[in-house]
């Protein structure tokens, strides 16, 4: 009778002996340490409501830790009534090869953890024995400080010793990606940040929580100890208005940097008061978003050139007889008082046609004279939009403005600009309000 000895190998080839390794103590006991595990990180606030999960390689000195089986905990799950039969078993390459048995109502089905995917991709780049993922509070809200960071980074704190490869005077710099709606959406961009961050045993993902790993599963809790220490440490010293990124601590300043600055600016007042983020951001135009030449050089002529082609195409439309009443309005008040180039505008009874070429006329001179009415700004914004909208027009930004509105946008401050296309095609901002402020109109960013 032939020997057969008990790997995880076994499990691709010999029935009877994958089923003895998966019954096996190693196996057992990595089932038994991360239900205990999960009942434990339960009562720090790090699974609750189910979220939260761990994955973690079987040790076994005679495998390979490449090939060693991995462990899943289940999702939707009790952490705090975690049971060692409850967990997933995976082969090296993914396959499962042990689910849990269903429970009766009002458990629901056995599934293996959304986090899945990102476990086994941290597992491919890293190699770890274990990794933990946390929806601690301070991880979370860690991330919304300052909304546009794409890095947390802390020194001089003790803590900093327990994160691998770390001193007490070592920068620690931990990664963040933005979430998604499903946790295996995570996996790519998780991928990057492993991959751009070398030194780094964490990932945190904005508002929800963190991704960490160690050697072995004592590393492994050690580490996201240490890293929800260090984090509540952050919150706390954003708190007393003092810079936790510093060997100092001393008080953040404001605006160290600007919005296009990738995240780095202060975002806290001296005095240790928060100063609150704007709401609403109002922008000039011309000279400050887009070149004043684009204005003069195009903008202009395109309206000077086209106010005949609009008119005739939009007379009977509600919008364009507003826009004809208003530059009545403003004709008979230049002909009271003698402005020149202002011509008299017949009544609607005469035709169309006469109507109109009485308009262009008078549209014309006010161009001309560069006058900033709101008569003439109506009709030229509506214009406007019409060539953007044919593709005739399309606008063009100073290099820093998309910068900008994209971090305005991360502080929750919706974009929304007159500008329809850039140069390039590929910068998309629609037509959304302009507001009248007696001398033309101001865009709103809101």
């Amino acid at each position: 009778m032939t020997a057969v000895t008990v790997t995880p190998e076994n499990c691709g080839g010999v029935s009877t002996a994958c089923q003895a390794y998966l019954e096996s103590k190693a196996v057992q006991d990595t089932r038994s340490l991360m239900s205990e595990l999960c009942r434990h990180f339960y009562t720090l606030g790090w699974m609750s409501g189910t979220g939260g999960s761990i994955a973690m390689k079987v040790h076994d000195d005679s495998v390979p830790r490449p090939r060693q089986l991995i462990l899943l905990s289940p999702s939707g799950v009790q952490k705090e009534r975690m049971e060692p039969e409850d967990m997933y078993v995976l082969s090296a390459d993914s396959s499962i090869l042990s689910s849990p048995s269903p429970k009766p109502y009002p458990n629901k089905a056995p599934k293996c953890t959304d986090s899945a995917a990102v476990f086994l991709k941290a597992f491919e780049l890293r190699n770890p024995g274990a990794v933990i993922h946390s929806h601690g509070m301070e991880s979370c809200l860690v991330t919304m400080i300052n909304p546009l960071a794409k890095e947390f980074r802390i020194t001089h704190m003790e803590m900093i010793k327990g994160i691998q490869g770390h001193g007490y005077y070592d920068e620690l710099v931990i990664p963040i990606i933005e979430n998604t709606a499903h946790e295996h959406e995570l996996t790519e961009s998780l991928a990057k940040a492993i991959e751009a961050y070398p030194r780094s045993t964490a990932v945190l993902v904005r508002n929800h929580g963190i991704y960490s790993w160690g050697d072995s599963w004592i590393s492994a809790k050690t580490q996201a100890e240490c890293y929800h220490y260090l984090f509540d440490a952050a919150i706390k010293l954003h708190q007393m208005g003092l810079d936790w990124s510093s060997p100092s601590h001393g008080p953040l300043q404001y605006g160290k940097g600007t919005l296009a600055d990738g995240g780095k600016a202060g975002i806290i007042g001296s005095s240790l008061q928060i100063k609150p983020l704007p709401r609403c951001i109002l922008l000039d135009i011309e000279g400050t978003t887009t070149p004043i030449s684009f204005v003069t050089d195009v903008l202009f002529p395109y309206a000077r050139d086209n106010v005949g082609r609009h008119l005739s195409a939009t007379f009977e439309t509600l919008e364009t007889q507003d826009d004809i009443k208003l530059l009545r309005s403003q004709v008979e008040d230049d002909l009271a008082k003698g402005v020149p180039g202002a011509l008299p505008i017949p009544p609607d009874e005469v035709g169309k046609e006469k109507v109109m070429a009485a308009l262009v006329v008078n549209i014309e001179a006010m161009i001309k004279a560069d006058r900033k009415i709101t008569a003439l700004k109506q009709l030229q914004g509506h214009i406007w939009r019409t060539g953007f909208q044919n593709q005739e027009l399309k606008g063009v930004v100073f290099e820093d403005v998309p910068v900008a509105l994209e971090k305005w946008n991360a502080l929750g401050i919706k974009q929304q600009l007159i500008f329809v296309t850039q140069l390039d095609g590929n910068f998309f901002f629609p037509l959304h309000r302009l507001h009248e402020n007696g001398n033309g109109y101001a865009c709103q960013l809101y």
